[in-house]
C-alpha cells in the first residue's frame, strides 16, 4: 500500500478555530466540491449555509436517510458514510478526522482520509492530535494549525440549579439527559434536549429553541462536540463516563477537550466545569484542556476496501485482513460485519447466496444501520427478510414495507414511544433511499420522509411540553428585547405578566405559581410587584372604607375581607382583646398599611363587643363596687361562666343591693353556676372558644369547634368524648359530668325542680311529684325531659352533681309514700310561707341563712371529691346477673332515693344500705377524673383521717382548704353512737340524713333582708 499526501492539506486545531467555515469558503471557490461531516445534523447545518451562498439548485444533501439532489448541483454535502468512494469533484473536505481513531466508526473515516481525493484540493479538518499520524501515513501533506479564537477557562463545580445561563449540560445516557432536563425545567424554566437518537429534524428544532433564546439551557450528549455551532458560554459535565459501543469507560482528555471547546463563540471566551455527582477535575487535566495539549492519536482504525465477493466465507476472510501499513489497526467487527457473521450461519442464506452478485447484494443489505439499537440477531433477521426479497423478487416486498410503515405512522404516545417509532421509520427511510431496492422508490422516499417529519415534530412538541415552560420562553424573549413587561390583575386576583398567569393575589398577599423560579423570575416579579404596589394601595383604601358586613372573623382565627384572609388573631395581654397581625406583603407599607390594620382592629373590637356584649358591659361597668366588681372581673376572665362552689364565699358575702346590680347586667346566680345566660348561644360560644384557644394555644387541640354544632342543634346533653379538651365543654356552655355533659342553664332548671322536693316536709299537701321524705327525692319525667336523658343517664348526671343514692325496694317505697299520703297533716302556713319565699329568690336566700332548705348544702358548701369505695360483693354480683334472666326469677328493680352528699357519707354504718355499703359511689372515679365535686361533701380520704391535699377541684383549684382541727384520725369511729333526733317526727333508730354536718351559728347581719324576715316570723308566732 503506497500512500501519498500530495495535494492534501490538514487544517488542525482546537474547537472554535473556524475550520469548518474555512472549508466552506474554500469549497465555493472551486467549481465543484464534496464535504463529509460526522453527523447528519451538522451536514444539515453546512447544507443550509451553502444554500445561502450559492443557492439551493447548486447544493445536494446526501445522507443515509435523506437525499436532496438537484440535477445540476455543483456541491455535495454528505455524511462521511455517504461520501462516494471515488469522485471527480475539484474539492474534497473531510471534517473531524480525529474520529478515525473511534472503535465503532473509525474505519470509515480512515478509508476516506486515505483514498478520497479532490482533483484540485483536499482538506482534512480535525484536532491537533492527528498531526503525527497524518504526517506518518501521508508523506508530503501540508500542515496548517489554527489557534483558538477565544480562551477557555475552568469554572469548577456548581450545582445544576446554579449554572449560569447559556450553559450546555453534558450527559451520556437518555435517562440522565431527561432527568437533568426535568430538573432544569422546574428550577430554571426549561431546557432544550439534544441526543444522537433523535431524528435530525427533532434535533434541529431543539437546537433552534436554544439558539433562538426560548430557553437558556441545553442538555445534550457528546453529539454537541462534533462541530455544532452553538452560542454556549459554559459547558458542564454531568457525567464523565460513557458507553463506546463495547464498554463503559472514562472520557479521555482529548474527548473532554473536544466537548468543553463548545464553550465560547468566535471571540467570546468560554468556561467549562462539572456538575451533579461528577468530582472536580484535577489540576493537570484542567491545564491540558485549557491549553489544548492532548496525547496524539497513535493508530487509526482500518478495514479493507477490497472485498472478495466470490463467497460468503471469502467475504468474511477479506474483512478480517490485517493492514500492511504501520499506524493502522484492524477495526473491530462493526454492525454490518456482525450481521454478516450471523447470516453466514443460516442454511437458507447459504443456499441462495451462490453467486458473486448475490454475495455483494448480501453485503449491501448488511450495511443497513441499526437505528433501533436492537440485538444483533434481531437486526440480522430483518436483513435476511430484505435480502430474500431482493434475491427472489428483485425488490423489497412493498406490502411488507407498507405494513411496517403503517405501524410507525402514529403520533400518539410519549417521548420514548415516539423515539422508537422514529428509529423504525428511519430504517425504512434508509431502505427507500437505496438504489434498486424498491420498485417505486420516489413514493416511499416521500412517504417515509413525511412520516419521519411528522413524528419528529410530535417528538419535539413532547420534549418541549415536558422540558420547557412556554411562559418562560416568551418572557425571556421579551427580556432580551429589553422590553418593559406588562402586568395586570384580574377581578378575581389572578396576576398576569405578558398574558401569562404568574400568581394569585389574595387579600394583601401575592402567591407566585410554581415555575417562577427560573431566570426570568426577577423580571417577572418586578413587573408583577409594580402592578401589585398600586393594587395594594387601592385595596387598603377600599378596606378602610368598607363596612363591617364585608369583614368576617372565622373560627380558625383569621379575619377575612370579602372572603380573603387579611389578618390573623393572636393572644394579647387581655383575653378579650387579642392582637391583630396583618397578613400582607412588604409592598403594603406606610399609611396604607396603618389604615388597613386600624380598620381590622376596629372590626375585631366591635365584633367582640357586639357578640359578647354582656361580658363587655360587665368589664366596663362603673356601678359595680367592692366584691361585686371583683366577682364581675372573675366572670370576665372566665368568659362568662363560674362554678359557684369556686366563688361560694364571695357570693355569700354579697348583699342584696350588690346582687341586684349584678343581675341588671344579666348575671344569674344559679345553684351550680354563676353565669351569663345570654352567652349560651352558638355565636357567643364560638367566639369565647376562639378567644380561649388564642390565649391557651388551643386551636389545634382535640375537640376545638366540635361542640358548637351540638349547641346550635339545641341539644341539652351530650355523650362526652374522652379525647376532647375538657375546657371546650365549659366554653360551649356544657357542664362535664363524667360520661355526659349537660348544658349549664338546663342544670339550673334541674336544680329548680329538685329544690322544692327537698324543701317539702312530710304532711304537707299536695306532695310534689318526686318528693319522698323531705330529705330525699326520686327522678321525675320532667327531669328526664329537660335533660333529654335516660334513667341511666340521669343517674350519671346526679352523681356528677354530687348527689348520693339510697336504695330501697319498690314495695318499701310504695308503702312509705302511702303512709305519707294517709297520715298527712297540714303544714303550718306561717312556717311554709317564709320557707317558700326564701327558696323563690333564685337560690340566693339559701346563701344567707344556714338554717334554711337542705339544698343550701349543694349550693354553698364547697364540693370536694370523695375517694371511691369498692363496691360490695353483693352489688357486684347484682350487676353481673345475665340479662337473659326470666321475668319470674328477676327481682323488682330497687328505687333510688337521691339526697345531697354530706361530709360523713364515708362514715355511715353498713346497715344503712343493705347489700351495698356505698351504692351511691359507683362511677365516682369517672366523675373525679372529670373534676366534678359533690355538694356539701368535703374530701374524706383515708380511714386514719389523713386528708388528700393533692386532689384538685374542677377548674384547677387544689382541694387543700384548711379545715382547722377537723382531722379525726386519732379518734376511733363510734358505730354504736346513738343518733340524735334533731327534727322530730322520726323514731330514734331511723337513719338521719343531713345536707351537711351542723356548724356553729354566726351572728346575722341586722341589715340583711333575712334578718328582717326572721323578725317578722317571730312576730307571727306571737
Amino acid at each position: 500500500m503506497i500512500l501519498s499526501g500530495r495535494g492534501v492539506t490538514a487544517v488542525l486545531g482546537p474547537t472554535n478555530t473556524g475550520k469548518t467555515h474555512y472549508a466552506i469558503e474554500r469549497m465555493v471557490a472551486h467549481g465543484s466540491g464534496v464535504i463529509g461531516l460526522p453527523l447528519r445534523l451538522l451536514a444539515r447545518e453546512v447544507y443550509t449555509r451553502l444554500v445561502e451562498k450559492v443557492g439551493a439548485n447548486n447544493v445536494a444533501l446526501i445522507t443515509g436517510e435523506e437525499k436532496i439532489s438537484p440535477p445540476r448541483a455543483k456541491y455535495s454535502v454528505c455524511t462521511v458514510e455517504a461520501m462516494p468512494r471515488e469522485t471527480n469533484a475539484a474539492f474534497v473536505a473531510i471534517d473531524e478526522v480525529q474520529l478515525a481513531g473511534d472503535l465503532e466508526r473509525g474505519h470509515i473515516f480512515t478509508d476516506r482520509i486515505l483514498n478520497l481525493r479532490g482533483k484540485e484540493e483536499t482538506l482534512l479538518l480535525g484536532a491537533g492530535t492527528m498531526r503525527p499520524i497524518l504526517e506518518k501515513l501521508l508523506p508530503g501533506i501540508v500542515m496548517v494549525e489554527r489557534p483558538r479564537l477565544s480562551q477557555l477557562f475552568y469554572a469548577g463545580s456548581k450545582k445544576i440549579t446554579r449554572l449560569p445561563q447559556r450553559t450546555a449540560i453534558v450527559a451520556f445516557s437518555a435517562d440522565e439527559v431527561y432527568a437533568i432536563a426535568e430538573l432544569v425545567r422546574r428550577q430554571r424554566g426549561g431546557a432544550a434536549v439534544v441526543l444522537g437518537a433523535l431524528s435530525p429534524r427533532t434535533r434541529n428544532a431543539q437546537v433552534g429553541l436554544y439558539q433562538n433564546g426560548d430557553v437558556e439551557y441545553l442538555v445534550a450528549t457528546d453529539a454537541i462536540g462534533m462541530g455544532l455551532n452553538l452560542d454556549v458560554d459554559h459547558v458542564a459535565f454531568a457525567q464523565d463516563r460513557k458507553f463506546d459501543g463495547y464498554q463503559f469507560r472514562n472520557l479521555n482528555p482529548a474527548e473532554m477537550g473536544q466537548i468543553a471547546g463548545r464553550a465560547g463563540r468566535h471571540l467570546r471566551d468560554g468556561t467549562f466545569g462539572v456538575t451533579g455527582r461528577v468530582d472536580p477535575l484535577d489540576d493537570e487535566l484542567v491545564e491540558r484542556i485549557e491549553s489544548h495539549e492532548f496525547d496524539p492519536v497513535k493508530v487509526l482504525q482500518w478495514r479493507t476496501k477490497n472485498f472478495d465477493f466470490s463467497s460468503i466465507r471469502n467475504l468474511q476472510a477479506s474483512l478480517d485482513a490485517a493492514p500492511t501499513v504501520q499506524g493502522l489497526s484492524r477495526a473491530l467487527p462493526a454492525i454490518d460485519q456482525q450481521a454478516l457473521e450471523y447470516l453466514g450461519r443460516y442454511p437458507e442464506i447459504i443456499d441462495v447466496t451462490t453467486t458473486a452478485e448475490r454475495v455483494e447484494r448480501l453485503w449491501e443489505a448488511c450495511n443497513l444501520p441499526d437505528y433501533r439499537r436492537i440485538a444483533p440477531a434481531q437486526h440480522a433477521d430483518l436483513i435476511s427478510t430484505l435480502y430474500f426479497d431482493l434475491v427472489k423478487r428483485g425488490t423489497v416486498n412493498e406490502n411488507f414495507m407498507a405494513e411496517q410503515v403503517r405501524r410507525a405512522d402514529r403520533t400518539d404516545g410519549e417521548i420514548d414511544t415516539l423515539s422508537a417509532r422514529i428509529a423504525q421509520i428511519r430504517t425504512w427511510t434508509y431502505v427507500s433511499n437505496r438504489p434498486g431496492w424498491l420498485a417505486d422508490p420516489t413514493h416511499w422516499q416521500e412517504k417515509t420522509r413525511e412520516i419521519e417529519d411528522r413524528l419528529s415534530d410530535a417528538l419535539h412538541e413532547r420534549l418541549t411540553k415536558r422540558f420547557v415552560d412556554r411562559r418562560t420562553s416568551v418572557l425571556m424573549r421579551r427580556l432580551r428585547e429589553n422590553a418593559m413587561l406588562e402586568a395586570e390583575i384580574s377581578v378575581n386576583g389572578d396576576v398576569f405578566v405578558e398574558g401569562h398567569h404568574v400568581g394569585q393575589l389574595a387579600g394583601f398577599r401575592f402567591t407566585p405559581v410554581s415555575g417562577t423560579e427560573g431566570p426570568d423570575a426577577k423580571a417577572v416579579q418586578a413587573a408583577a410587584q409594580k402592578a401589585l404596589a398600586l393594587e395594594y394601595e387601592a385595596r387598603a383604601a377600599r378596606l378602610h372604607a368598607s363596612g363591617n358586613g364585608d369583614l368576617a372573623m372565622s373560627s380558625d382565627g383569621l379575619v377575612r375581607w370579602l372572603g380573603e384572609p387579611v389578618a390573623r388573631l393572636a393572644a394579647g395581654d387581655n383575653i378579650m382583646k387579642p392582637r391583630v397581625i396583618l397578613l400582607a406583603d412588604e409592598q403594603l407599607s406606610g399609611n396604607a398599611r396603618d389604615h388597613a390594620l386600624a380598620r381590622i382592629e376596629r372590626f375585631v373590637n366591635h365584633q367582640i363587643a357586639t357578640v359578647l356584649k354582656p361580658l363587655d358591659d360587665i368589664s366596663r361597668a362603673e356601678d359595680l363596687q367592692g366584691l361585686a366588681k371583683g366577682l364581675a372581673f372573675q366572670l370576665v376572665e372566665n368568659l362568662g361562666i363560674l362554678f359557684r362552689r369556686d366563688v361560694a364565699d364571695e357570693v355569700k358575702t354579697l348583699d342584696q343591693d350588690a346582687r341586684a346590680s349584678m343581675r341588671r347586667y344579666g348575671i344569674r346566680f344559679g345553684a351550680y353556676h354563676v353565669f351569663l345566660p345570654a352567652l349560651l348561644k352558638p355565636a357567643p360560644a364560638e367566639l369565647v372558644t376562639l378567644l380561649w384557644a388564642l390565649k391557651n394555644d388551643g386551636l389545634g387541640k382535640p375537640g376545638y369547634g366540635d361542640l358548637i354544632p351540638v349547641l346550635a342543634a339545641g341539644r341539652t346533653s351530650v355523650v362526652t368524648d374522652p379525647g376532647f379538651e375538657r375546657m371546650f365543654y365549659k366554653l360551649a356552655g356544657f357542664r362535664f359530668l363524667g360520661k355526659r355533659a349537660v348544658r349549664i342553664d338546663i342544670l339550673e332548671r334541674l336544680a329548680d325542680l329538685i329544690r322544692p322536693l327537698l324543701q317539702w316536709k312530710p304532711g304537707q299537701q299536695p306532695r310534689p311529684e318526686g318528693a319522698y321524705d323531705g330529705r330525699r327525692f326520686t327522678t321525675t319525667t320532667a327531669m328526664l325531659s329537660i335533660l333529654g336523658a335516660t334513667l341511666d343517664d340521669m343517674e350519671e348526671i346526679l352523681k356528677g352533681l354530687g348527689y348520693r343514692a339510697d336504695q330501697v325496694s319498690a314495695e318499701e317505697a310504695a308503702t312509705f309514700l302511702a303512709a305519707q299520703s294517709g297520715g298527712a297533716a297540714k303544714a303550718d302556713a306561717t312556717e311554709a310561707a317564709p320557707a317558700e319565699e326564701a327558696a323563690s329568690d333564685d337560690a340566693d336566700a339559701s346563701d344567707a341563712s344556714e338554717q334554711e332548705a337542705s339544698a343550701e348544702a349543694a349550693t354553698e358548701t364547697p364540693a370536694e371529691v370523695k375517694a371511691e369505695e369498692p363496691k360490695s360483693e353483693e352489688a357486684t354480683a347484682e350487676e353481673a346477673k345475665p340479662e337473659e334472666a326470666t321475668a319470674e326469677n328477676a327481682e323488682p328493680k330497687p328505687v333510688l332515693l337521691w339526697r345531697p352528699g354530706g361530709r360523713n357519707d364515708n362514715q355511715r354504718s353498713d346497715n344503712r344500705r343493705p347489700g351495698n355499703r356505698n351504692a351511691g359511689n359507683r362511677g365516682d372515679g369517672e366523675r373525679r377524673e372529670g373534676g366534678e365535686g359533690r355538694p356539701g361533701n368535703r374530701q374524706n380520704a383515708n380511714r386514719d383521717g389523713n386528708r388528700d391535699g393533692d386532689r384538685k377541684r374542677e377548674g384547677g383549684r387544689p382541694d387543700n382548704k384548711a379545715r382547722g382541727n377537723n382531722n379525726r384520725g386519732d379518734r376511733p369511729e363510734r358505730k354504736d353512737r346513738p343518733e340524735r333526733n334533731d327534727r322530730g317526727g322520726k323514731p330514734q333508730g331511723q337513719p338521719r340524713f343531713e345536707a351537711k354536718p351542723p356548724r356553729k351559728e354566726k351572728p346575722m347581719d341586722p341589715d340583711s333582708p333575712f334578718a328582717k324576715l326572721a323578725a317578722l316570723k317571730e312576730q307571727l308566732k306571737k
